[in-house]
């Protein structure tokens, strides 16, 4: 049986036929991209106190802006909201040896060089952070395993790179599923704080079970695609990879050099 198409239309790509990320910033070569956000987390945590953190966090923004993930990198940031929230006020009120002391509470003694460590702390991890999301968040899990493969990693490293990067959305979709096959069992899920904190033990069991079922299920789908095989294997799919990216990547590598020695001798360490 055929099906008749309007004239001049082209038919469909089915679901299996992956389609080239477009876009300035989605196109780039995912090593590219890893290199971009080592560099972004390294100037983070070594350049300066403020200098490093601000810069890496426009960039990353400017970055998202380009690829258009502005508003999933939004919905990182509010997560985090609770752990930013106890490294203020932590580091605000029990700060050691704060001499600007702002108002004494028994024990707590809030200052501001302490909310500004707690600050500064805070931007460093936020950089950080949303660098390495912005690189997982443009970059889909195939292209980066098979050019890390292509460019000589082993296919163990390459598959233990590639499970930790699906880990957490495999667990939170299964979590979604066992979540929705409970409450059409009749489980309570919603509601005051302590009926969810119930619910999370019948919950937590098959999410456990279940990855550990998937592994032994993952195992043997690799062996029986020959995985142990002995010898190289042939890439079907070789990444663009243009020379301005590969002299990017290399004048990334002597920048990250550049910036550890800096930070070693003091230079950038007297950065504000």
């Amino acid at each position: 049986m055929t099906v008749d198409r309007p004239t001049g239309s082209s038919p469909t790509p089915p679901d299996f036929v992956l389609q080239a990320p477009s876009g300035a910033y989605l196109s780039l070569n995912p090593v590219t991209k890893l290199l971009v956000a080592a560099a972004e987390v390294e100037a983070a945590f070594l350049i300066g106190t403020w200098t490093g953190p601000v810069l890496v966090l426009l960039l990353v923004l400017a970055s998202a802006a380009i690829a258009g993930v502005v508003s999933r990198l939004a919905v990182i940031v509010a997560v985090t909201v609770p752990i930013v929230a106890s490294i203020l006020l932590i580091n605000g009120f029990l700060y050691p040896g704060a001499v600007d002391v702002i108002v004494r509470l028994g024990p707590l003694a809030p200052s501001v060089s302490g909310f500004a460590f707690g600050l500064q702390i805070t931007l460093r991890l936020l950089a950080a952070s949303l660098a390495l999301a912005l690189a997982y968040l443009t970059t889909r899990t195939d292209d980066l395993l098979s050019d890390l493969e292509r460019r000589g990693f082993g296919r163990r490293a390459t598959y233990v790179i590639g499970s930790a990067v699906e880990t957490v959305p495999r667990t939170v979709d299964r979590a979604a599923e066992i979540v929705d096959a409970q409450r059409s069992r009749g489980m309570d899920t919603e509601g005051r704080w302590w009926r969810r904190v119930r619910g999370i033990v019948p919950l937590a069991a098959p999410v456990v079970f279940g990855a550990l079922t998937e592994v032994e299920e993952r195992t043997m789908a690799l062996e029986a695609r020959a995985f142990s095989t002995p010898g190289p294997r042939t890439i079907l799919r070789v990444l663009p990879d243009a020379p301005w990216q590969r002299l990017v990547r290399y004048g990334l590598l002597l920048g990250l050099i550049a910036v550890i020695v800096g930070r070693i001798t003091g230079p950038l360490g007297a950065l504000p």
